[in-house]
């Protein structure tokens, strides 16, 4: 059977973008044909200035978020990472794996060592090191693929790169995984500068809406939408992404081709209210679910245990054999 790997990460609050470019899929598809595993990768929190408090609320908050979304801990593994003790176990024989030019490359450390230096912060060697910690994720389970968005992908690869070259050096000990991702509403942008992904920790909330936010305010915020010069509604990603993005949206809401979709409208006005009410009611079920499970803590924390037993269960055979090959001894 398949295996798959993913997670989300608890530096904000979640957004319908994650919502429409992993979590829903997740839901309806993953955990139905695969042994699917959903982790909380609160780990990768640590490597920006951070407030510890905050960490623990929003890993709460998104491992409920994910159960209200659908997933079903009978179906599939929820659990929070540092939970499992392989994944760090795991990570630092890929840091002997990788090189120093690797972690270099890597697009997210350029962009947010420079964003730590710009906020006066000193850049944690954690910001450095941890794409070996995500490969660790990955290839503890013996991960098939790995459901990304695009700006995911090169943490993938190299997943891909020290699971081969450590097969290579001292005996087939990982799965080589791949990065699968969907087609329509794979990347959401921000509704005030649809060039950017709609990100949980942006730094302005006026165009990002949150699985949590009241319809009012998702109603607010895109109809505050930032559409284009012209006004014809047109889907064209590259000439008109303001328009573009909103007609992705509603079409990952209806199930319709945001290319048909624009066929049918005259007006932008027309196109956000509609778009409005589809993530509103999109959201109305899971917004409800959220709040029954938020009114009986005890059943996440349950599930949590649950899902980091059955993870350690998986996970530890994989590493076990990793540190016999690298050459440590047994304890």
């Amino acid at each position: 059977m398949t295996t798959i790997f993913s997670g989300v990460k608890p530096t904000g609050h979640l957004t319908l973008g994650n919502y429409l470019g992993a979590v829903r899929r997740w839901a309806e598809e993953d955990q139905h044909r695969t042994d699917a595993l959903f982790c909380v990768v609160d780990l990768h929190a640590l490597t920006m200035q951070h407030d510890p408090a905050r960490v623990r609320r929003l890993s709460r908050q998104a491992a409920t978020l994910l159960l209200a979304a659908g997933l079903d801990p009978e179906r599939c593994t929820v659990f929070v990472q540092s939970h499992v003790d392989e994944h760090a176990r795991l990570s630092y024989l890929l840091e002997c794996t990788a090189t120093d030019g690797e972690m270099r490359r890597m697009i997210q450390y350029k962009e947010k060592s420079a964003q730590a230096k710009g906020a006066g912060d000193s850049v944690r060697l954690s910001l450095l090191t941890y794409p070996a910690l995500m490969a660790a994720d990955i290839l503890a389970y013996g991960t098939d693929e790995v459901p990304v968005g695009e700006d995911q992908t090169q943490h993938v690869e190299l997943a891909r790169d020290l699971a081969v070259r450590f097969n290579q050096r001292y005996g087939h000990t990982f799965v080589v995984p791949k990065a699968t991702a969907p087609t329509v509403a794979a990347r959401v942008m921000d509704l005030q500068d649809p060039t950017s992904k709609m990100g949980k920790s942006h730094a302005e909330g006026a165009g990002i809406i949150y699985l949590l936010d009241e319809p009012d305010a998702v109603r607010k915020k895109v109809m505050r939408a930032v559409t284009d010069s012209g006004r014809d509604v047109v889907y064209d990603r590259a000439a008109s992404p303001g328009v573009a993005n909103l007609l992705e949206v509603l079409g990952s809401c209806t199930g319709q081709p945001p290319g048909k979709l624009a066929e049918e409208y005259d007006s932008y006005g027309a196109l956000k209210k509609d778009t409005a009410e589809a993530v509103v009611e999109l959201l109305r079920p899971l917004r409800e679910r959220h709040a029954a499970l938020v009114a009986d803590p005890g059943y996440l924390t349950t599930v949590l245990r649950g899902g980091a037993a059955r993870a350690r269960e998986m996970a530890r055979p994989t590493v076990d054999a990793a540190y016999r090959a690298i050459g440590l001894l047994e304890p």
